[in-house]
């Protein structure tokens, strides 16, 4: 057989395998085997890898691009460009429903017609559902999955413009459940918050760095124990989305631990960020806002850590949800007639293009292992989110791959926001020190990402969307906790 690439001298990376001395053979944009010495032709490309390790394309699962509600964001073309310079090869966004839109069919239109033609890399949609209609939920969502392939659907048990309350929530998960949907939560308290943004306010505690107090770690606790306890009785399974708890992370492992279908997310910002970040002269802490928001301590960061070498996080996502600071409409927002105003500040930071690079970190610091790594960013999000194609180096698979730089050879830096490829004007990450990066990125055989030469290769329209299928990840289990059967 003729291949199209061939690439050597790596060492192949899966979520349970190291495999040394083999070559992967690719044409027409799948891996074709995985071998010794595989033939080459003159129409054979041949790719060295040097040693490095290869991992599979990164599936990045929580992207916001190109939404009605982040007008300074990243879009589909600069969203994804990030994507591939950092590794990921296809990304999951967001189809957002607001309150008052009540059919959910147009806006997948709409957005499907943004993304188009505008991506650099693969791309699926989630739906954020904020008017769960009987219409949406009985005749929408089985078009949604038929026709579009959209297998998963976001809920938020906060935020005024988009909560769910607790009966709108179960309903939710009965249609999911039903039509083999996962179903994605964001998980605080909001009346707790309510509480703690009115009396703030009335104390003139207003900074930036007063969004963390006013969403403590307890009301994230309290909202996963009661997301996971929605979903026990309806025997539906969840995904908990951006964990930043100690605390909320237990609740998963201990579901876990009883086989309840329940999984979890975390994000870079949860690893090595502190709300310290959300302090300092000239608003720069807005730049730090997200939610949850940044815990306070390190025994929390190492928790999140070992939640990840543990298995409790299913997945590992950017929630790439941007802003940019010094634009209007951006996070200077928080700034009403000159004064600081935290709950002003759009939530969100930029992370697409670290992701990948940042979790690398962790496995030369020891952290976690090489194969965690794959198994939380690439392997378990393709499983997860129905993407069978992607995810792993194996025969049949789309030929997505991220080869990194031999142990010592890149050049350590510290990171500046003009090295990425974003169109954010800051990272929360600036200043901090690298010691691999993705070389090559290739999507479906072709090389898109050359680091060391032209660097960007990849061109616009090169992603293609995905449909996705059911989530291959355990699921329903037909236990309930007493005679009650959800409805058919």
């Amino acid at each position: 057989m003729d291949f199209d690439l061939v690439v050597r001298n790596g060492v192949i990376v899966n979520a349970s395998d190291v495999i040394h001395d083999q070559e992967i053979g690719i044409k027409d944009g799948k891996i074709i085997c995985i071998g010794a010495g595989l033939p080459r032709s003159d129409s054979t490309s041949v790719l060295d890898a040097e040693g490095a390790y290869i991992t599979p394309g990164g599936v990045d699962s929580h992207v916001h691009l190109e939404q009605w509600n982040t007008p300074t964001g990243d879009t589909w073309e600069t969203g994804t460009r990030s994507a591939i310079c950092g590794g990921t090869t296809t990304v999951v966004a967001f189809v957002s429903q607001a309150r008052e839109h009540d059919s959910v069919l147009p806006l997948v239109e709409e957005y499907s017609g943004r993304a188009q033609g505008n991506a650099y890399c693969d791309y699926s949609f989630h739906l954020i559902l904020t008017n769960p209609s009987p219409t949406v939920l009985e005749e929408e969502f089985p078009v949604l999955v038929e026709r579009w392939g959209i297998t998963s659907v976001k809920l938020y048990m906060t935020y005024n413009i988009m909560k769910l309350n607790d009966r709108q929530i179960l309903d939710v998960l009965v249609t999911a459940r039903r039509l083999k949907m996962t179903t994605m939560v964001h998980a605080e308290n909001h009346d707790m918050i309510d509480l703690l943004i009115e009396t703030l306010e009335k104390r003139g505690m207003t900074d930036p760095y007063y969004h963390a107090v006013s969403r403590p770690s307890l009301a994230e606790n309290e909202a996963t124990y009661r997301a996971i306890s929605l979903a026990e009785l309806t025997d539906a399974p969840i995904l908990l989305v951006h964990v930043s708890s100690k605390v909320a992370a237990r609740h998963i492992r201990e579901a876990q631990t009883r086989l309840l279908p329940i999984y979890g997310e975390t994000c870079p910002q949860y690893l090595w960020l502190l709300s310290e970040r959300l302090k300092g002269d000239d608003f720069q802490g807005a730049k730090a806002v997200c939610s949850p928001p940044l815990r306070d301590t390190p025994e929390e960061t190492d928790a999140i850590w070992q939640g990840i070498a543990n298995g409790t996080f299913t997945t590992f996502s950017s929630d790439h949800a941007a802003s940019k600071f010094d634009v209007e409409g951006g996070k200077r927002l928080g700034l009403v007639e000159g004064k600081p105003l935290f709950r002003k500040i759009p939530n969100g930071l930029p992370g697409l293009e670290t992701r990948l690079p940042l979790l690398f970190k962790g496995v030369l610091e020891g952290r976690i292992s090489v194969q965690d790594l794959v198994r939380v960013a690439c392997s378990n999000p393709a499983k997860l989110y129905g993407l069978p194609q992607k995810g792993a180096i194996l025969p049949g698979r789309d030929a997505d791959l991220c080869i990194w730089y031999p142990n010592g050879r890149m050049k350590p830096f510290d990171l500046v926001n003009s090295m990425l490829h974003h169109d954010i004007d800051y990272t929360p990450y600036e200043g901090m020190g690298f010691r691999n990066w993705p070389r090559y990125t290739i999507l479906r055989g072709r090389v898109v990402w050359d680091r060391d030469a032209e660097g960007l290769v990849g061109k616009i329209g090169d992603g293609e969307y995905m449909r996705r299928e059911a989530s291959s990840l355990p699921g329903p289990r037909n236990v309930f906790v007493n005679e009650w059967r959800p409805p058919s």
